[in-house]
């Protein structure tokens, strides 16, 4: 038993026992960047309480309250019983120029923006004739409103201008809801309107922080958006069907038709919308392409892998070099190692994630390399061993940068050092501490 301890078998078995053990400290890694991701949200949660926070705009809706008569099961008699019915512009137009900025909550910062909007709706006569005489219930058209809703109302920072039908109105506050979202409403009187058209013009000014999204609220929804930002996330139902981005910010344009919704121009109080509203929403998110969580996130899905890597180095130079490396040495490199992503996560945070994945690389890389040359007695063998870290950070980094390709650079990478550590050991003899030809591992290399 104690002779199989010192064959090469056994070894491998071992460096693959401590490679696994180190999963350990990876994950609790993994749980600090969760842990720091949820700090982030906390602050930005925390900027949004004071600006707005991620905002949704709709175009103007027309509920207008309604009784009908029910009769109960089991009465005899009926009642009247209360109810509303909802109607969507024909057409709905809005022009929004945001104006984007940075608010920090601590180390963390987020993209905040107030948004200029110019928004046009109409409401045809026809349409509300229509709805009215098809309706099975009495409309109260003198108790109307036009709800406009608004993701969070704290941001909602001016209303400058207002008109229905070329006259002057205020928005009120109220506590219905449309969809997930509140309103601000107009009392509107339809009894005095004597089914003519509805125009609905309003100018206001929204903050909010990270993200606008709309509501395509018409049978026909025209949107333009512009902002100074460089890096923008177009997300939602709806891509824009035309868009210019460059260094100076983005500007997108939107068309929607009532036909790709899932909804109608017209619902009653009875229908919950909540779900298919928020299906439809479309917009912008202020992306930020440095996220330093996600790209620590990232590089800590491949620390094993490269933990892995480096011990299968350290185990070459051991075998073909005939060296004797300690399993407790193997652990104290891998614990280097492992303190890379919590050096690279906390630089991250101050510097960016380039700078402090370079800087981390450097001292892991100068830290083991320098260990190795203690523990092999070869200042070569240590330097090349840090060349080799170097490599392999520099790999790592090149996984991490390349979004769209990291799985089959993976691949590729994997492959190869699988096909390089089998053309090394291919003259070992696994059944022994040595080669099967009884030649000295440093001859077989040099063969090789």
């Amino acid at each position: 038993m104690g002779k199989w301890t010192q064959t090469v078998t056994a070894k491998v078995l071992g460096v693959g026992l401590l490679a696994l053990l180190m999963t350990i400290p990876l994950l609790q890694v993994r749980g600090l960047v969760s842990e720091r991701q949820q700090l982030r949200a906390g602050a930005i949660a925390q900027i949004a309480q004071g600006w707005g926070g991620r905002q949704v705009l709709g175009g103007p809706v027309l509920v207008v309250p309604t009784q009908r008569q029910v009769t109960p099961a089991g009465a005899a008699a009926s009642q009247w019983q209360a109810g509303s019915e909802s109607l969507l512009a024909d057409a709905l137009s809005m022009d929004v120029a945001m104006s984007v900025d940075k608010r920090s909550y601590g180390i963390y910062s987020a993209p905040v923006f107030v948004a200029t909007v110019k928004l046009a709706a109409q409401f045809r006569a026809q349409d509300l004739a229509q709805f009215r005489r098809a309706s099975n219930a009495t409309w109260q058209g003198d108790k109307a409103e036009l709800r406009l809703p608004i993701g969070d109302l704290r941001g909602l920072q001016e209303v400058g201008d207002l008109r229905i039908n070329g006259r002057p109105a205020r928005f009120e506050s109220s506590a219905e809801r449309l969809g997930l979202w509140p309103n601000v409403v107009v009392p509107l009187d339809l009894d005095a309107l004597a089914e003519q058209p509805i125009d609905v013009q309003v100018t206001l000014k929204l903050a909010g922080t990270e993200a606008l999204q709309l509501l395509p609220l018409a049978r026909s929804t025209d949107v333009t958006m512009r902002a100074p930002w460089s890096d923008p996330s177009f997300v939602g139902a709806a891509l824009p069907l035309e868009h210019t981005v460059d260094a100076q910010g983005f500007r997108a344009r939107w068309h929607l038709l009532d036909l790709n919704r899932s909804y109608g121009q017209h619902w009653t109080d009875r229908d919950d919308m909540r779900d298919v509203l928020a299906a439809s929403t479309f917009g912008v998110q202020l992306y930020q392409p440095v996220d330093v969580y996600q790209r620590n996130v990232r590089a800590g899905k491949y620390g094993l892998l490269f933990i892995a890597m480096t011990f299968v180095a350290f185990f070459l130079f051991e075998i073909l070099k005939r060296l004797r490396v300690h399993p407790v040495q193997y652990l104290l490199v891998g614990a280097a190692l492992a303190t890379f992503y919590v050096v690279l996560l906390a630089l991250s945070e101050q510097i960016g994630f380039g700078p402090a994945y370079a800087l981390a690389a450097a001292a892991v890389v100068l830290l083991v390399g320098g260990y190795a040359m203690a523990v092999l007695r070869a200042r070569r063998a240590g330097m090349l061993l840090g060349g080799v870290l170097g490599l392999i950070y520099a790999m790592l980094y090149g996984l991490i940068a390349a979004e769209q390709y990291a799985l089959l650079i993976g691949a590729l990478v994997l492959l190869a050092m699988v096909g390089l550590m089998m053309y090394l050991t291919r003259r070992i003899d696994w059944y022994a501490y040595g080669p099967a030809s009884g030649e000295a591992p440093a001859a077989i290399m040099g063969k090789s």
